[in-house]
């Protein structure tokens, strides 16, 4: 069986709360599972204590049982100190899109113009 530890939706419409469960991979995201780990209020503030509740000593026992937590569970876990931080880069993420570029090209183009045309009535005016 292929265990993963993971977030199960439930309340209501617009307003997400979250189960972290350990179930069989196969199974629906709000469907079956094995055992409740603890809860997840996305709602709550960052900085909240009830925001993720997690019984680590289970959560433990699932990781050596071979049980793969998904990203966001991972990271709930690095910030628990359970996982060892990793490394995540996401290089195209910072990079702008197509338009955005265009746009910044247009922008420069037009500044250089610009400075041409404010540097030649200078020099104009320098060599009378």
């Amino acid at each position: 069986m292929s265990m993963k530890i993971r977030l199960a939706r439930g309340g209501s419409k617009k307003r997400p709360f979250y189960r972290i469960v350990a179930a069989d991979s196969r199974m629906p995201r709000d469907g079956r599972f094995i055992e409740k780990l603890g809860t997840y209020n996305p709602l709550l503030p960052k900085d909240s204590e009830e925001r993720v509740i997690m019984d680590i000593d289970r959560v433990k026992y699932w990781l050596g049982e071979g049980a793969q937590p998904t990203d966001r569970i991972v990271r709930m876990l690095e910030a628990a100190g359970v996982v060892a931080k990793t490394e995540r880069n996401n290089p195209k993420k910072a990079v702008p899109g197509k338009k955005a570029q265009d746009r910044a090209e247009e922008k420069a183009q037009k500044a250089a113009d610009a400075a041409e045309a404010a540097a030649a009535p200078a020099e104009a005016a320098a060599e009378e």
